[in-house]
């Protein structure tokens, strides 16, 4: 990563891990789903509403490390207002650039793109994929608690 790159990815990330967007319960919701990080201590509460299969309204809370709460905050930003279908393929675009750097549509995923640099630190991972990984379990039907370990309660 080069260094304007590395001084953008983290002032996304202070900036959204101080005031995350879109952060706190709603009134009221259709999908609510908890996830939970061991490793780093994460935990955060997913609300959706979704109408005729669209994403009208998310919010989240929680408490956890400054990536995994920039990650869900840029989430809620970037999935308003989009089909279950567009935030599940987005996912996977997400997963591939938080994983590996790299994604297939890296140039149109604006500010979620700053993210890439997660992928220069491994143990950083399942703290800015813990979100998204709650998204899918919600859009997809699962309401079990979301882990990044197997073994977490």
């Amino acid at each position: 990563m080069n260094d304007e790159l590395r001084d953008l990815y983290q002032e996304v990330i202070v900036e959204h891990g101080r005031h995350p967007r879109n952060f706190g319960r709603p009134d009221s919701y259709s999908h609510r789903i908890e996830g939970y990080n061991p490793l780093c201590g994460d935990q955060l509460i997913l609300y959706m509403n979704i109408e005729n299969d669209t994403i009208r309204d998310l919010k989240f809370d929680g408490r956890g490390c400054a990536i995994s709460m920039a990650s869900a905050s840029l989430m809620t930003e970037a999935l308003k207002g989009k089909p279950r279908d567009q935030a599940l393929a987005l996912f996977d675009d997400m997963h591939a650039l938080l994983t590996t750097g790299a994604s297939r549509q890296a140039a149109d995923l604006g500010k979620l793109a700053t993210l890439s640099g997660v992928s220069d630190f491994p143990s950083r991972i399942k703290c800015a994929t813990l979100a998204w990984h709650a998204m899918k379990s919600a859009l997809t039907g699962n309401q079990q608690l979301v882990t990044t370990e197997t073994d977490a309660p």
